[in-house]
């Protein structure tokens, strides 16, 4: 007696349990859900099922979407790498030290075009773990303040154009990639505005949290230096995005040409090494190895579940809820809050988008408007506990006095800026879909 005797319903209950239970011995997810789907592939259907894992494992690295992928974490990692950042954060110091809360409003600045030439996120957090949060604490800043402004600026590169979680929604959604980079400015400013507003509230009522640079500081650094430093980080964003909106490249393309303006920019600094080449591909290699065996191994579950009628299975449940449309996509979005605990973005991505997906399009919502409060929500998974990505990218760099609890402490006020602005977006959805309607 095979699997398929238990049941669509309670075989959905004993492969979420699996996944869970084996995710408990600390595995990487990667190879959990890789044993979970060839366990129910020749479980359910038997040893002659072995056409759909070759099929749907070559389906997923034929994509061409994804050559995108290597080349925005290759762009990050040379970004990381070089001083183009590190200039960009000094530079605008002259810019924003004047104000009370000033330079956790330049962090925040600087995390947005870090986004905007990369739409990497972890990298982004650890570089503003080493240049932002020890000026801020050498500043008299709020531990707490400092802490949630270097985290949750980080985590803008789940929102900002040409952000991977977009690449991966827009793949797996079947939607337009592009229009999801124009959809995504105006929420991802939005949180931007959020964040800033909040760090400029605290810091104007009490100055003590977030002190202005002392003159001799600010003298350090002159006007004109500090455009100076804009000119090299602008001059990269211009080149992905203003290719993109401008149907000069597609996405792939401008991939490739955002690469190429880092390493020329780097070459002209004299800070393009063999050494800086070297590391900067051994991440790359790194990072898209994770995201494609969690790719292959999510690829063959969802296609064994679907195959077994598991999507119209959660379809019905989800569907045969008796309440507005709005009601199941507030459902929809507590599942993925609830996962993202839990699991990573990229898991979480592969496995519930197929099936979500298409229950969305059936209620009657733009997929475009439904990838943004996906984007939103992972954004709140990077900072959520326990699992919250963004606190342990973080510790790596921050002062040993500063543990796991203070972070976690930290991102609260944050989280919950995180949630309003998902909430905007839920229940006013022309935020999003403007630009592309």
């Amino acid at each position: 007696m095979g699997l398929s005797a238990l049941g669509i319903e309670y075989g959905s209950y004993v492969l979420v349990a699996a996944i869970f239970l084996l995710l408990l011995t600390g595995q990487p997810l990667a190879w959990v859900t890789g044993l979970v789907a060839l366990i129910f592939t020749f479980g359910w259907f038997g040893g002659s099922a072995l056409p759909l894992v070759t099929a749907r494992i070559f389906g997923f690295i034929t994509e061409y979407s994804l050559v995108a992928i290597p080349m925005f974490i290759l762009m990050a990692a040379l970004l990381d790498r070089s001083g183009i950042a590190k200039d960009l954060f000094n530079g605008m110091r002259v810019l924003a030290g004047r104000l009370p809360g000033g330079v956790a409003v330049q962090t925040l600045i600087v995390a947005i075009l870090m986004a905007a030439m990369s739409g990497v996120i972890g990298g982004e957090i650890v570089l503003l773990g080493i240049l932002a949060l020890p000026q801020m604490l050498r500043l008299g800043y709020d531990r707490n303040l400092s802490i949630g402004v270097v985290c949750a600026g980080g985590s803008l590169g789940t929102m900002m154009p040409p952000s991977i979680v977009l690449i991966i929604y827009g793949l797996v959604a079947s939607v337009s990639i592009a229009d999801l980079f124009v959809a995504a400015i105006t929420p991802a400013l939005l949180l931007l505005a959020f964040y800033v507003g909040y760090v400029l509230i605290l810091c104007l009522r009490n100055p003590q949290l977030g002190p202005p640079m002392s003159r001799a500081e600010l003298a350090e650094e002159s006007v004109g230096s500090a455009i100076r430093s804009i000119i090299a980080p602008m001059f990269i964003v211009v080149a992905v995005l203003g290719s993109i909106y401008g149907g000069v490249a597609s996405i792939t393309e401008a991939a490739a040409l955002g690469v190429s303006a880092v390493l020329v920019i780097a070459l002209l600094r004299r800070e393009l090494t063999v050494k800086t080449l070297q590391d900067s591909l051994v991440h790359t290699l790194e990072t898209c190895g994770m995201i494609i065996w969690i790719g292959i191994a999510a690829a063959v579950l969802v296609g064994v579940y679907n195959l077994m009628g598991g999507n119209r299975f959660v379809a019905a449940a989800i569907l045969g809820i008796d309440a507005p449309p709005v009601v199941i996509i507030m459902v929809m979005m507590l599942i993925l809050l609830v996962l993202g605990m839990f699991l990573d973005w990229i898991g979480i991505a592969l496995l519930t988008l197929p099936i979500f997906v298409p229950i969305v399009v059936q209620l009657g919502y733009d997929p475009i408007w439904f990838g943004i409060l996906f984007a939103v929500n992972m954004q709140v998974s990077y900072l959520t506990p326990p699992f919250g990505p963004a606190a342990f990218y973080l510790k790596s760099v921050a002062p040993k006095e500063i543990t796991l609890k203070h972070i976690y402490t930290a991102l609260l006020p944050f989280i919950a800026l995180q949630l309003v602005v998902l909430a905007i977006i839920l229940f006013y959805p022309p935020i999003a879909t403007w630009p592309v309607n």
